[in-house]
């Protein structure tokens, strides 16, 4: 395995000084050992993918050295546009290495129903784009050697290069720079009470990652059906628009979308569209922890930023921030004109023995919208 020192000192040596992206599981131990070592002037998570793309280019533009994007292999999607406009070799030019995380190769580990198809496209995506890349060597001195060519590369087209990363490609890092997030709550306690203070036909659309398997965990908890909840276990920012969607159409239910920070930051102008929508039956719900929890607990800017005074720019007719379960319970009953918006602070991490949705998103989908017809 590659030790996520080797590597950035690797980087360094070919003179890349400046990181953005968005955190990754396969990438964690790197994104980790970025954090703790790397300023933040010169290492950015970014909002989303197409965005680092974006903030590398401008750093290229102002310094010209070669930026590093880093990304798990779902978000490519929203690197298309920037890649092919901004930094494809016929258009601006731009020197990048892009560490792509491959999240469902298809000859390795059995992976989730949404990782498997990205799994599959990665490498013909990046064809399709005509960049080239590597899939990287765990062994720390072929890895060397591909990185030295990967430089190569660069230099010689001044554009676009990526390095394809394995599952377990990187040695093992702790973060040790770990920002306390204080917090009453945690976000299974949240969602907890968030069920027990709607009807029982309420529509719940939950974002990917820990909210999902959480709200899952808890309906078998109760005893409870799954049949009302629409589990987005993949399309990371778009839970929001999925529940818009809904609330549009099926006004005689209510519709709650559980958010959380990073998912909502990642494409934030959603807000904007349900703001001047004004669907009166849908109460929108981001769980902050300030961390992409579930890809290694990398900080989001959640915590530094107002979520609820951009709500109210954007058109909701009530935003509000709590961190009790007195709080949320009096929010959430009181929720009578909508949209409304609901910021709810609670601490990263989860429970160890989480388990995941056994049903499928096909066999979701069809139990849900099954439901949505009576």
């Amino acid at each position: 395995m590659i030790r996520p020192q080797f590597f950035y000192e690797l980087l360094q040596e070919n003179g890349t000084d400046f990181f953005t992206g968005v955190p990754d599981s396969l990438l964690k131990n790197f994104c980790a050992y970025l954090t703790d070592t790397v300023d933040a002037k010169h290492h950015i998570i970014a909002a989303n993918e197409g965005c680092a793309v974006g903030l590398a280019s401008g750093h290229y533009f102002a310094t010209n050295t070669i930026p590093l994007v880093y990304m798990q292999n779902s978000g490519l999607g929203n690197t298309v546009n920037p890649l092919l406009s901004l930094a494809d070799k016929d258009v601006y030019s731009v020197p990048l290495l892009l560490v792509i995380g491959w999240r469902g190769e298809p000859e390795g580990d059995h992976d989730e129903p949404q990782h498997i198809k990205q799994g599959k496209v990665t490498c013909a995506l990046l064809e399709a784009m005509e960049i080239p890349y590597v899939v990287l060597e765990a062994d720390e001195e072929k890895a060397a050697v591909q990185i030295t060519d990967a430089y190569k590369t660069i230099k010689e087209r001044s554009a676009p290069f990526a390095l394809v990363i394995r599952k377990g490609c990187f040695a093992s890092y702790t973060l040790k720079s770990n920002e306390c997030v204080p917090a009453e709550m945690s976000r299974e306690q949240a969602i907890e009470q968030i069920i027990e203070c709607m009807p029982s036909n309420t529509v719940f659309v939950s974002t990917t990652g820990m909210a999902s398997r959480e709200l899952y965990e808890l309906r078998e908890k109760n005893r409870q059906k799954h049949d009302t909840d629409f589990l987005t276990v993949g399309s990371m920012g778009h839970a929001s628009q999925i529940a818009l969607g809904i609330a549009l159409c099926k006004t005689h239910h209510k519709v709650v979308c559980i958010d959380g920070d990073g998912a909502a930051i990642m494409h934030l102008g959603a807000l904007s569209t349900i703001g001047t929508q004004k669907p009166q039956n849908m109460i929108h719900i981001v769980l902050n922890n300030g961390a992409h929890d579930s890809v290694g607990g990398q900080p989001t800017v959640g915590r530094k930023i107002n979520l609820c005074a951009i709500a109210e720019a954007c058109g909701y007719v009530h935003a509000a921030c709590v961190r009790t379960q007195e709080e949320l319970t009096a929010v959430l009953t009181g929720a009578v004109v909508c949209p409304v918006f609901i910021e709810v602070i609670v601490s990263k991490g989860s429970r160890s023995d989480l388990g995941r949705p056994k049903s499928s998103p096909i066999e979701n989908k069809k139990a849900f919208m099954e439901w949505l017809k009576l």
